[in-house]
């Protein structure tokens, strides 16, 4: 299965818009408002992202206020990105949720491994991000505390993804990898996206699916 391309933080039509048509599979815009690239639902409703699938990001929201920006924003899916309990997610509908962890909060993958079991149920899509909160900073995340993990839902890779960082991993290492979130990887300013940063970000993710396919394949 191909990978998933997310490009996450525009604020704009014309980086929204470049971004679906380079191939990434799903746009984030971010409603939290101590992001530096933070942007309105009524502007993201006139974004025109063909295909590509929208995804709000929400920090800080109640599940009434997230589900009514969604709407406005015409969004598919909530990138649940704070301290929001599996209550906010039940309320969004766990088949439109991403739940984002970072595994450097915790001292042991084993915890990590129980919290994400926790969520089985509540999200469909988990996130794993650099750091220990927020995201967009630029860290990259230490993929070797990783080995052995096998989350119970697809998850994303994110923390400071570069085309080349993407090109390193080896999904067949991570059970259930099924894409990668690109931000600050891919901008020239924070929310202002690299047009050659992010098309070299999707060529990169699609090249390298191809030769691991066929790595597999003549195995």
């Amino acid at each position: 299965m191909k990978p998933i391309v997310k490009i996450c933080g525009l604020t704009n039509a014309a980086d929204a818009a470049f971004c679906a048509r380079a191939g990434a599979d799903w746009l984030g815009f971010i409603f939290h408002s101590g992001s530096p690239r933070r942007v309105g639902p009524e502007r993201v409703a006139e974004f025109d992202t063909g295909p590509a699938r929208r995804v709000g990001v929400f920090v800080d929201q109640k599940p009434e206020e997230a589900l009514r920006i969604m709407a406005a924003a015409r969004l598919d899916l909530a990138q649940v990105h704070g301290g929001q309990d599996r209550n906010f997610a039940d309320q969004i509908g766990p088949e439109r949720v991403i739940r984002v962890f970072w595994p450097q909060r915790y001292t042991y993958l084993d915890l990590l491994a129980k919290e994400m079991e926790t969520w089985r149920e509540s999200a469909h899509w988990y996130l794993l991000d650099a750091g220990q909160q927020g995201g967009g900073h630029g860290q990259p995340l230490n993929l070797a505390f990783l080995a052995g993990l096998t989350p119970p839902r697809p998850w994303l890779l994110a923390g400071g993804l570069t085309a080349e960082r993407a090109a390193a991993v080896n999904p067949a290492e991570f059970p259930n990898l099924a894409g990668f979130d690109f931000n600050s990887g891919v901008e020239r300013a924070p929310g202002l996206k690299d047009d050659r940063l992010a098309r070299a970000a999707v060529q990169a993710v699609a090249r390298h699916f191809q030769m691991r396919e066929a790595e597999r394949t003549t195995a």
